[in-house]
């Protein structure tokens, strides 16, 4: 029995892997090392990781800036309680994010994650009314097929799907809409009191787990200003948008309309730690600025700014503001647009790709095969097939992406495209 092999046998005695059926479930594979693009395994054999494990890699595995960073703050200060105390990387780091952040933001609120991160902004916009007095405005509005989280708050504003099934009916009434084309507010919601609506809560223009579904940027644009009219409050979930994934340091970017409230998570640390952000303008915060006690925001966690993350926070986001970081991002999204361009011309992917689109750093398609959705069980047959060519894949049902790390190179961008397209043609010639 390999060391790998052990590993393997001693993980499946004893853990329950994330969003992975437990019967039948595939050797999970030990990974000893990460560099850059690449993650090792026990034998020695190097994946490129398309999807920055998680979409939160931004410039590659062990960044020897963001070690450092880390080994200097641990020997330092580890973790403090944020109730009362403060300290350098959380504040440096909420200076910065407000210097960075699309709109008028002026609070920085720390969470752990992208899930909790979409969790306070939605208690942030309903206690705002709660506190104003206006009780009756709580109605809350998302889009159709959206993705927030898996605490309770985040899966009632994501759309009843696989990831909420079991949990519906104790999930809280939201008003759902589809995502916007040019259509006005009224097309969009037909009879609704819009006094009686406390927030909108959006991934601006691509919903990750939902299939990486791109949507129009006008049309959002013109949503937001009409829901900016009837002062409801806008909260873009940037979770996995954010810090250049679309092209633009923040999705929100390509958009006149600001939101009101900005949810962060993933690349936030650059993959190192986990870190949530929720971020709020002047007007938000001032709601709860009051002597009246009951009006204070009844939320925390223990790690709250947690000295670690947020010295990982400050080390990514000066990596990423760096000339070579901005150039590489503008290299990727230049060379999907290319990829894309070339899978949609090819009469030999006809039948086997549909949808092909790309935004910024994210390229995604549909294999046509069986029906469209995240239980597609070609899903595990892509992964296995980009695993034995060096590659990790990791589809959402059959809807296939890339979201590679900042560092990859042109050479290794196009062995990803290679081996996507000789999957692609393996499952056109059936």
């Amino acid at each position: 029995m390999t060391n790998s092999t052990s590993l393997s046998y001693r993980d499946k005695q004893v853990i329950w892997h994330p969003f992975t059926p437990q019967k039948y479930m595939p050797e999970p594979i030990p990974i000893v090392k990460g560099d850059g693009v690449h993650l090792t395994d026990m034998n020695g054999k190097s994946y490129i990781d398309a999807i920055s494990s998680w979409w939160v890699t931004l410039h590659g595995h062990a960044h020897p800036h963001i070690a450092e960073r880390l080994y200097q703050q641990a020997r330092t200060l580890e973790q403090v309680i944020f109730a009362g105390f403060t300290h350098e990387p959380a504040v440096a780091l909420a200076e910065n994010l407000l210097r960075l952040l699309p709109g008028n933001f002026t609070r920085i609120f720390y969470s752990d994650d992208g899930s909790t991160s979409t969790e306070v902004a939605i208690k942030m916009a309903l206690q705002y009314w709660w506190n104003k007095g206006e009780k009756q405005r709580n109605k809350v509005i998302a889009l159709r097929n959206a993705y927030h989280g898996d605490t309770f708050g985040a899966m009632s504003v994501s759309d009843r799907s696989v990831f909420t099934q079991a949990f519906r009916e104790k999930l809280f009434e939201v008003v759902f809409i589809d995502a916007p084309a040019d259509a006005g507010i009224d097309a969009a919601l037909p009879g609704i009191a819009y006094n009686e609506v406390a927030c909108f809560i959006y991934e601006p223009l691509v919903q990750g787990a939902g299939g990486m579904v791109m949507y129009d940027a006008q049309g959002l644009d013109n949503l937001l200003q009409a829901f900016h009219q009837h002062h409801i409050i806008c909260i873009a979930d940037e979770v996995m948008t954010g810090f250049g994934r679309t092209g633009k340091l923040f999705a929100s970017e390509y958009l006149m309309e600001k939101p009101d409230i900005i949810c962060l998570s993933k690349g936030l640390t650059g993959g190192t730690l986990p870190l949530g952000v929720t971020a709020c303008t002047d007007t938000i915060y001032q709601a709860f600025h009051s002597e009246d006690k009951l009006k204070t925001f009844f939320h925390g966690h223990s790690f709250t700014a947690n000295p670690l993350a947020c010295a990982a926070a400050l080390a990514s986001l000066e990596l990423l503001q760096q000339p070579s970081c901005l150039e590489q991002i503008n290299t990727i999204t230049a060379h999907n647009r290319q990829f894309a361009a070339q899978l949609k011309a090819d009469p030999s992917l006809a039948h086997a790709v549909k949808n092909v689109r790309s935004l910024g750093t994210i390229l995604a398609f549909e294999v046509i095969t069986g029906s469209d959705g995240y239980l597609n069980s070609i899903s595990t047959d892509i992964t296995r097939s980009a695993l034995e060519k060096g590659v990790y894949l990791r589809p959402l049902g059959n809807t296939v992406y890339i979201m590679p790390p900042y560092c990859i190179t042109v050479q290794q961008l196009q062995l990803l495209y290679d081996v996507i397209r000789e999957i692609v043609a393996g499952i056109a010639a059936k």
